[in-house]
């Protein structure tokens, strides 16, 4: 298995119940920014005895985009319903109601560098969930 896929496979498993990321936010936080749609092709040749929560992978306008799949975009709105989401019928939802953002500590967990993670905080607006002592401490790692 290649060190990316690994990569994926470990971030999709830490997305915690009830949240969801998009593509491109895994293909951030594996360190590879323009991956989105790689990110996506891996998930979809996982073998069903491989357990990570796919379906709380989605596009970052707060759609089910599911194609090709053993599994159709029905299944994965079930499965996020299950876990709380409320998604309509023509399949969107207010992605920023359930996105996981993780935790400062986190993100030293999986190893960006400082200038990396100054990227992600742009890509991302922390500001918008992370309180400003959480915050500050955030950006004295990207300052480093």
């Amino acid at each position: 298995m290649s060190k990316f896929k690994e990569s994926v496979i470990r971030i999709v498993s830490l997305i915690p119940h009830g949240k969801v990321v998009s593509y491109g936010q895994v293909a951030l936080y594996v360190g590879i920014p323009r991956a989105a749609r790689q990110v996506g092709w891996i998930l979809n040749q996982l073998e069903e005895k491989v357990s990570v929560p796919w379906w709380r992978v989605v596009n970052n306008e707060g759609r089910i985009s599911i194609k090709g799949s053993m599994y159709t975009a029905e299944d994965q709105r079930k499965l996020l319903r299950r876990e709380g989401l409320e998604v309509k019928k023509d399949l969107t939802f207010d992605i920023e109601k359930y996105r996981f953002i993780p935790s400062v500590g986190l993100l030293d967990d999986l190893g960006l560098d400082s200038i990396y993670l100054g990227i992600i905080s742009r890509k991302i607006p922390y500001s918008n969930y992370f309180p400003k002592r959480k915050l500050a401490k955030l950006v004295k790692k990207v300052q480093k």
